[in-house]
C-alpha cells in the first residue's frame, strides 16, 4: 500500500538497441533488420565511428571490472515470467569474447512455465530444433554486486537468426513501446512499487499479525531489510525507502523513477536480490500474488509519466522534479491536463486486456477482491486507494498515474510495455478517461466496468485485443498459449479459478517461483 476499447493501437515502431555490434542493423517495424543502402564510403565512416565508440566503451568496462576485482560476469535476460536467466563467464573470457560478440542460449527459455515444463508454441518447438537465441550485452547496464564480491551482471538483448531482435523476448516487447512513445514526442518515466512476503524457511509467516509501517514490531528483521537495501544500492538500484505492508510479514521497498527500460531492469534485479538475501539469512521471500486466503495479496503498482523527447531522465539519487526535464503532466493542478487525461484514458480503455499481463497465473485473480487494496473495477481518482488508477496532480513534475492492478508476479518488462502501449493508444486517439470516481469504490463502484476476476476472463480480454496486436502477434500468441496451459494445470489439479480459497497446490506451485 504505497503512500506515494478495443481500438487499433497502431503499428509497432522501430526497435533500437542500446548496444549494437557493427554487424547488426537498425530494426524495422516488423522487427527485422535490413541491409544498408547508404553509399559505401558513408557506410565505412559510420562503421569506423561505431567501432571506435565500441572500443572506447569496452576499455571503460574493462577498467571498471578490474578496479572492482570482478572475477565473474553474469549475462542476463528475463524469460516470459520475468525470471533472470543467462550464463556466468570468467571476466577474462567476457572481455575477450562475450562483451563484443555475445553468447547463446536455447530459445526454449521463452516457453518455459514456472517449473520449466515446455509449453507448445508454433514459434519455438522441437520441430524448429529449439534454436539458439543470440544474447548481445547492453554494456550500459553493467552492475557490480556488493553482496557478492567479485560478481557483476549485464543485461542483454535477445536476437533470433539471422540477427533480428527476438519478437517474443520481453526486452524487445518493451523496446518497441518505448520507441512508439518517442515517436509521439515523449520519453516515459516509470517507477514500480513491489510488495513481497518475508517468510520463515518453511514458508510460514514471520509475523502473526499486521503492523503497517511499524518501526518497532519485529525490528530484528530490519537487519535483513538493510542487507536487501544495501545490496540493491550497490547494484545501482536507487532505493528510496522500505516499510512493513498490510500483511503479516509483508514488505515494500520503494525505488526511484527512471526511464522505462532501466526501471524494468531494476525491478527484475530487485526481485532476484530480495530472494537471494532472504535465503542467505535463513528466510524466504515470495512475490506470489496471493499466498494465503485471508491476508492481503502482493501487488506491483506501476507509476508512469512523460517527458519531452530530448529531456533527460532523473539520474540515480535524483528526484524526478530535480531533473532537467519537464513532465508533460506537470500543469495538472486540480485535475489531469490534456496529455495526462489522454494517457490515463488509454490505460482505462485497455484495462481488461492489461489484466493478463498483470496476473499471468490464475492465483493472481484471487487478489482482486473488495477491501484488499487491490482494485476490482476500471476507474480513476485523485489520491484514492480504492480505484485502479490513482492520479497525483498539483505536484508539478511529480504528477503521475499509478496503475494499481498488477500482481507482484507480473513480468515488469511486459507490464510496463502494456501500460506504455495503452497510454500511447490514448494519446493517438485523444482518449477521454471519463468522470473521476470519488469515495469508497469498493462499496459503490457505480457503473464502472469490473476487471476480469479469473484467469479465463483475463485470457479472453487479452486474446485478439488491440493491445495484443500492438505488443506483436508472435509474442501475444505465445503469451496466451502459456496462460491457457497454466490454467489447464490449475483446473486439472482441482483448484477453483473463481473461488477465494488459496490451496496447498497453489502454494506448492507458485510460492517459490513467482
Amino acid at each position: 500500500m504505497s503512500m506515494s476499447a478495443n481500438r487499433s493501437l497502431g503499428v509497432d515502431p522501430p526497435v533500437t538497441m542500446s548496444f549494437r555490434p557493427m554487424r547488426f542493423r537498425e530494426a524495422q517495424p516488423n522487427g527485422k533488420s535490413v541491409p544498408a543502402r547508404e553509399p559505401t564510403r558513408h557506410v565505412h565512416r559510420m562503421r569506423t565511428r561505431q567501432r571506435n565508440e565500441l572500443m572506447s566503451e569496452l576499455a571503460d568496462i574493462q577498467s571498471t571490472l578490474r578496479m572492482a576485482d570482478v572475477h565473474t560476469v553474469e549475462v542476463a535476460i528475463v524469460d516470459t515470467y520475468g525470471h533472470l536467466r543467462g550464463k556466468r563467464f570468467p571476466v577474462d573470457h567476457f572481455l575477450r569474447s562475450v562483451a563484443e560478440g555475445g553468447c547463446h542460449l536455447a530459445d526454449a527459455i521463452y516457453i518455459f512455465d514456472l517449473h520449466n515444463d515446455l509449453v507448445d508454441s508454433p514459434y519455438i518447438n522441437m520441430g524448429k530444433g529449439f534454436l539458439d537465441t543470440h544474447l548481445v550485452p547492453d554494456l550500459g547496464t553493467l552492475r557490480i554486486f556488493g553482496h557478492r564480491p567479485g560478481y557483476a551482471v549485464v543485461f542483454a538483448d535477445s536476437l533470433e537468426p539471422p540477427h533480428h531482435l527476438h519478437p517474443i523476448a520481453p526486452r524487445t516487447v518493451l523496446a518497441r513501446q518505448i520507441a512508439r512513445c518517442r515517436a509521439l514526442g515523449y520519453s516515459p518515466l516509470v517507477a514500480t512499487e513491489m510488495e513481497f512476503y518475508l517468510c520463515e524457511a518453511d514458508w510460514s509467516h514471520t509475523q502473526s499479525h499486521i503492523q503497517y509501517s511499524s518501526l518497532t514490531d519485529r525490528s530484528d528483521l530490519e537487519s535483513v531489510l538493510l542487507a536487501m537495501r544495501l545490496a540493491m544500492i550497490d547494484a545501482g538500484i536507487p532505493v528510496e525507502s522500505s516499510n512493513p505492508e498490510y500483511g503479516p510479514g509483508q514488505i515494500e521497498i520503494n525505488v526511484q523513477y527512471s526511464d522505462a527500460m532501466t526501471t524494468a531492469d531494476n525491478t527484475a534485479l530487485y526481485k532476484s536480490i530480495v530472494k537471494e538475501i532472504a535465503e542467505e539469512t535463513g528466510l524466504k521471500a515470495t512475490f506470489m500474488p496471493k499466498p494465503w486466503t485471508e491476508p492481503s495479496g502482493s501487488g506491483m503498482h506501476v507509476h508512469t509519466s512523460l517527458v519531452s523527447v530530448g529531456d533527460r531522465a532523473p539520474a540515480g539519487g535524483e528526484q524526478p522534479h530535480e531533473a532537467a526535464s519537464h513532465n508533460a503532466f506537470a500543469s495538472s493542478e486540480d485535475s489531469p491536463n490534456e496529455v495526462m487525461s489522454q494517457w490515463l484514458g488509454g490505460q482505462l480503455d485497455n484495462a481488461g486486456a492489461l489484466s493478463l499481463l498483470g496476473s499471468p497465473v490464475p492465483n493472481g485473480y484471487k487478489r482482486v477482491r473488495p477491501y484488499t487494496f487491490a482494485p476490482t473495477h476500471v476507474h480513476w481518482g485523485l489520491d484514492n486507494r480504492s480505484v485502479m488508477c490513482r492520479c497525483t496532480v498539483g505536484a508539478g513534475n511529480a504528477n503521475r498515474v499509478e496503475y494499481r492492478a498488477p500482481g507482484a508476479d507480473a513480468n515488469p518488462y511486459l507490464m510496463i510495455a502494456g501500460l506504455l502501449a495503452a497510454g500511447a493508444d490514448g494519446l493517438e486517439r485523444g482518449a477521454d478517461p471519463g468522470p473521476m470516481s470519488v469515495g469508497d469504490q469498493y462499496d459503490d463502484p457505480g457503473d464502472a466496468v469490473p476487471l476480469p476476476a479469473n484467469a479465463a476472463d483475463g485470457i479472453a480480454a487479452f486474446e485478439g485485443s488491440a493491445l495484443a496486436a500492438a505488443l506483436g502477434e508472435e509474442f501475444s500468441t505465445n503469451f496466451v498459449l502459456m496462460a491457457k496451459a497454466e490454467l489447464d494445470k490449475f483446473t486439472e489439479a482441482g483448484c477453483d479459478p473463481i473461488g477465494d480459497e488459496v490451496t496447498d497446490w497453489e502454494r506448492d506451485r507458485y510460492i517459490e517461483f513467482t
